[in-house]
């Protein structure tokens, strides 16, 4: 029969006790699983970094498209200020070709001037002063400035300014121009002058 041996209790401590080199590996593994980051915290300095740089991108677009707005405002100002000028150049120079063409007009009425004061010839007066407006009138159409018609037409509020009415017995002269008292005129399709007109009632 075998007998029990005695438990010494300070084995027994010692056996339950952990040791030193056990304390220090735990306290190791448990400051690791502290301190190592987890996957969601990686992924958020991901996120954080792709925001940072598309922050950035968007900010040198801005300052991009702010240098390219200013650049546009400026050479807008310019090209405003340049027709600016040319409009006003071309206000003062616009009548320089048909005033350097009615020149040779005023000479012919000089010369007619002078004429009429050397010689008692009325005949000649005339034939002159007609020529002088045949030539003017040549001298309008080169610039597409027109005569209105007013020689037996109806009566048209576009081209015609009523001056006065008169009773006429023929039925057909009834809103019919029968008369014209100025003549009027148009340039291209514009009408620079009404024709001032008599209509018949």
């Amino acid at each position: 029969m075998k007998t029990k041996q005695p438990t010494d209790p300070q084995s027994q401590t010692e056996q339950t006790m952990p040791t030193e080199d056990t304390i220090e590996t735990s306290a190791t593994e448990t400051d690791s699983s502290h301190s190592a980051p987890t996957g969601d915290q990686s992924e958020n300095n991901s996120s954080k970094s792709e925001l940072e740089a598309e922050l950035a991108e968007l900010r040198e677009r801005c300052d991009d498209l702010a240098d390219k707005n200013l650049r546009m405002l400026a050479e807008f100002d310019n090209y405003r200020r340049r027709t600016a000028k040319e409009k006003i150049d071309l206000q003062k120079t616009a009548g320089e070709g048909i005033f350097k063409d009615m020149l040779p007009l005023i000479d012919d009425f000089e010369r007619a001037r002078n004429a009429m004061a050397q010689t008692d010839d009325i005949e000649a007066v005339r034939e002159g002063v007609e020529l002088i407006y045949q030539k003017f009138l040549a001298f309008l159409s080169r610039n597409d400035v027109k005569p209105i018609d007013t020689e037996n037409v109806d009566f048209d509020t576009a081209y015609h300014e009523a001056v006065t009415t008169f009773p006429t017995p023929d039925e057909k002269l009834k809103g019919k121009v029968i008369d014209c008292t100025q003549r009027g005129y148009t340039l291209g399709d514009k009408v620079i002058r009404f024709a001032k007109v008599v209509v018949g009632d």
